[in-house]
């Protein structure tokens, strides 16, 4: 910003009396300290009727914008609306968010101005770097850091302000963008001078400057994100299109290069234990360990003494600091095919918390003892130093048990992987007990060339190792959960809640079409959803009501208040074993460290006050993540299947709706859609209860969950969409009832 220059006594005014807009602007912009009606009068030696006109020229100039006045202060705005929309850059060292202008003129106006950000809460989350803000500008006084601050009149919508697509360029210099999101209903207009340089058939992320109103929205270019055929690039669509924060600021840079080795004073030492972290073979950070021996009391025959060692990130993520900002904004990790967004900068991640085999690192250990049933008998914590014996894959920790293995595994038998599965068993017992929902979910997993590009989908096998470690780590946070409600500390829950009355009485109505019972008016279990999935087991409706109970569910979330966990059957639960790649679990680490007075580095006022806000905002990333990392699959998978248009696939229907079928191909698990159009010549009806599309005349029927096969229609890669013809026949059932059903229109063609 330029120094401000002396400003005269007394400015000769033009001929009408009155300063010219360009006189009375230079001399508000050249002048040192608070600048009013007044002082602009003295300057130009106004006096009388010439004082009213300076009154009526400054009402002018701000009603165009020209000017802002708060009381009797004045600023130039340069260009500045009294009330503008900001992007948030950075914070500044006093912790105040800036932004700058999203429109600006840079050829007229110069260097966009920092406008200082004034936030009052009101239940909000405070705006971060990349958010969008309407603020109402107003001029601070002479000497502030900043000449203007924009008072938040409310956030706005990321997804209403951006739009991320393809770049073609039209003659004459302007060019439009092919917006990627399946629901976007128009093409975007880039006036000319707008494109940011990007190139035909480009990847752009752009920001819309005009809605749709008469013809085409606008959009200006802001970020060029590389070859749209490149699938290496797939990813950042969604990175772009969610506002995923895929960079770091550098105030958190700076914070992780001054970053020291953690203190030894006052842990426990751990290294002479074989602690393992066993986790997928690609794994790049490693946050858990585990060890297991017989419980050698003779009080408890039978039993296990277990440990789960996580990562102390709040030894060095401190609250307060611009980590610990950064960490909340992000919520999480977002982990997508080709790459990883991660929470933490990745000299925390993947270096100083990752418990790498055979380094010393800080730990938070819970320490537990099970009897033979598996029941909890007791637990504590402590922080502690501990040092990984080996870093195994869970193949591998399978494969030893199992007899086979590396020698580095085999080796690692006795003194370790027996124990643990030995532990496991026990712990097995009390999960039987628990009867927590065993709904049958496998994860399909997308394998990349190095290109990026899809060479096939698999299904991991699901392996007694994976239950372990689930196993173990349900019950550290369990542990956690039980020991901050007995010290009344504050805290983030872990909450499932039980379905709705509304869900249970459609999911009672579907059960009654497959001759399933399911009881209503009594206090619903997750036991009596396993008796359903039992009842279902080996006929030909299990995949159908596994589906319709999934359905049934609640979303699990974040809260400081305590509802339980109804798909694990748990009153208390909360996340403590993965601080590297969740938030949630930060603060939980935290709040043990206070509770127990294990530091100086626990729980803050500020970390109290917020904790309502900080479990929406990180229950909101998680849904954003996994938004994100599907739409990501959908479409990398769909540029895989761009070359096999008219092939015939076997797929599974996995959504009804009136106007068509969603399926699931069986060997990619690429998601489309099927309308009601290629289905016959006949009226469909959605019958709601059944969840199905059913012909009013012949009875014709196709269900949730029916194998079927289907054509593939149409590929939109960057849209991650398919459409697909249906080629098989609806199986035969009764015509649709007359309650619980709407009508679909009669198809326009025939089946092919």
């Amino acid at each position: 910003m330029r120094k401000p220059r002396k400003s005269k006594a007394t400015r000769k005014p033009t001929g009408s009396g009155l300063p010219s807009e360009a006189e009375l602007l230079d001399f508000i912009a050249s002048s040192p300290g608070v600048i009013g009606k007044r002082e602009i009068a003295r300057a130009f030696g106004l006096k009388g009727q010439n004082k009213i006109g300076l009154k009526t020229l400054l009402k002018e100039l701000e009603e165009k914008g020209t000017l802002s006045r708060k009381g009797r202060k004045v600023a130039s705005t340069a260009g500045l609306p009294p009330v503008t929309v900001l992007e948030v850059d950075g914070i500044d060292e006093d912790g105040h968010a800036f932004g700058i202008p999203v429109e600006w003129d840079q050829e007229a106006n110069g260097e966009a101005p920092r406008i200082r950000i004034r936030h009052e809460h009101g239940g909000q989350a405070a705006p971060g770097p990349g958010d969008r803000v309407l603020v109402r500008i107003e001029a601070l006084p002479g000497g502030e850091t900043y000449a203007y601050e924009g008072r938040v009149m409310r956030p706005l919508s990321r997804d209403a302000l951006r739009v991320v697509g393809i770049f073609r360029r039209s003659p004459g210099g302007q060019g439009r963008i092919i917006p990627s999101g399946k629901k976007d209903r128009y093409d975007y207009h880039v006036p000319h001078g707008d494109d940011g340089g990007a190139e035909d058939g480009e990847l752009v992320a752009a920001e819309v400057t005009r809605p749709a109103a008469r013809g085409l929205p606008q959009a200006r270019i802001r970020n060029r994100l590389g070859d749209a055929a490149d699938p290496r690039n797939t990813s950042l669509i969604a990175i772009f299109t969610h506002g995923i924060p895929d960079r770091f600021p550098d105030s958190v840079e700076e914070e992780t290069r001054k970053l020291r080795p953690f203190s030894h004073e006052g842990r426990e030492d751990l290294r002479h234990l074989p602690l393992l972290t066993i986790d997928p073979r690609d794994a790049r950070d490693h946050d858990d360990a585990v060890w297991a021996v017989a419980d050698d009391d003779a009080r408890n025959p039978g039993g296990y003494e277990v440990i789960v060692a996580i990562a102390d990130v709040a030894a060095y993520v401190r609250p307060g600091t611009a980590l610990d900002r950064e960490a909340r904004k992000r919520g999480n990790s977002v982990y997508f095919p080709d790459r990883v967004v991660p929470m933490l900068p990745e000299r925390i991640s993947n270096d100083l918390c990752s418990l790498r085999e055979g380094e010393d690192r800080p730990a938070l250990a819970c320490h537990m003892i099970f009897d033979a049933r598996g029941k909890k008998l007791s637990h504590r914590f402590t922080r502690a130093i501990m040092r990984s014996a080996a870093k195994l894959a869970y193949e591998d920790a399978q494969a030893a048990i199992d007899g086979k293995g590396s020698p580095k595994a085999r080796d690692l038998l006795e003194p370790a992987l027996k124990p643990l599965w030995d532990a496991y068993a026990a712990l097995s017992r009390g999960r039987e007990k628990r009867n927590p929902l065993e709904l049958d979910l496998p994860e399909k997993r997308v394998v990349l060339d190095d290109k990026g590009n899809v060479t096939g989908v698999i299904v991991p096998p699901r392996l007694d190792a994976h239950r372990l470690i689930e196993e173990f780590m349900i019950q550290a946070n369990v542990a956690a959960a039980e020991q901050l409600i007995k010290a009344r500390t504050p805290l983030l829950f872990r909450v499932h809640e039980e379905p709705s009355q509304e869900k249970l009485r459609a999911l009672a109505d579907f059960l009654k079409t497959v001759q399933i019972s399911f009881a209503l008016g009594e206090v619903v279990r997750s036991s009596h959803f396993n008796r359903v999935l039992e009842a279902a087991a080996g006929t030909p409706h299990e995949r159908l009501v596994h589906e319709v109970v999934l359905r049934s569910q609640a979303q699990a979330v974040y809260s400081p208040d305590n509802a339980g966990h109804f798909g694990l059957s748990l009153a208390n639960y909360a996340h403590f074993t993965s601080p590297i790649r969740r938030y949630a679990d930060l603060i939980v680490h935290r709040a043990l460290i206070t509770a127990l007075k294990l530091g100086s580095d626990g729980l803050s006022p500020q970390d109290i006050s917020d904790l309502k806000e900080t479990a929406e905002l990180i229950s909101a990333a998680e849904r954003r993540a996994m938004i994100a990392e599907r739409e990501t699959v959908d479409r990398l998978i769909a540029a895989h299947l761009s070359t096999k248009l008219g092939t015939t696939f076997r797929a599974r229907i996995s959504g009804v709706v009136g106007a068509g079928l969603f399926v699931t191909l069986d060997d990619t698990g690429a998601d489309g859609f099927v309308p009601v159009s290629t289905l016959g010549r006949s009226f469909y009806v959605l019958d709601d209860i059944r969840h199905a599309l059913v012909s009013s005349e012949t009875g014709e029927t196709y269900q949730l969950g029916d194998t079927v096969d289907v054509k593939l229609a149409e590929v939109a890669p960057v849209r991650g969409g398919l459409r697909f013809e249906m080629e098989s026949d609806g199986k035969k059932g009764p015509k649709p009832p007359r309650v619980g059903r709407h009508r679909v229109r009669r198809p326009n063609r025939p089946r092919r």
